[in-house]
């Protein structure tokens, strides 16, 4: 079982980058150098509407984008997990060093090139994001399944408070 953890940005970062809002008003956080061209790619850009998942939220598959990063921006959403794992010595996913993290709605993420990684799993109601990558490739969505696992909260989350 996979427990979900507050996210952090130096755990993150192997995996990609959070997107926060800027520390202060009329301030600019630029993250256009992680969406960068690919050649013979378009850009796509669209709205995701996901359905809500009962926990504890069931781990069976995982997924990676060898030619782009890929960002994900809350529009509407209550909380939500990212679930990553590191490649194995095959390139397949390493769910014993997977990590998960409880995202609030008002946190994205923006997953490297290449990371493998759980499709989003929106808690509490359903949730809408923004996305953005460059697609166009046979192999844009390359698929792994997985041994099933399951996602937990820490008991003190699952109660609605702190920990």
């Amino acid at each position: 079982m996979l427990l979900a953890v507050a996210p952090e940005a130096g755990a993150f970062a192997p995996f990609g980058a959070l997107i926060e809002p800027p520390p202060a008003s009329g301030a600019r956080r630029m993250l256009s150098d992680w969406i960068l061209p690919v050649p013979g790619l378009a850009l796509q850009f669209h709205i995701n509407h996901v359905a809500a998942t009962p926990l504890p939220a069931r781990l069976e598959q995982l997924e990676r984008h060898p030619h782009s990063a890929q960002a994900f921006v809350p529009m509407d959403v209550s909380r939500y997990l990212v679930t990553v794992a590191p490649k194995d010595g095959d390139g397949q996913p390493d769910l014993a060093r997977a990590l998960c993290f409880l995202m609030p709605g008002n946190l994205g993420v923006i997953y490297r090139k290449d990371v493998w990684h759980a499709g989003i799993t929106v808690l509490d109601r359903p949730g809408a994001f923004a996305v953005l990558m460059w697609r166009g490739a046979a192999d844009d969505d390359v698929m792994a399944e997985v041994t099933p696992s399951h996602i937990a909260l820490p008991a003190k989350t699952r109660l609605g408070t702190s920990s």
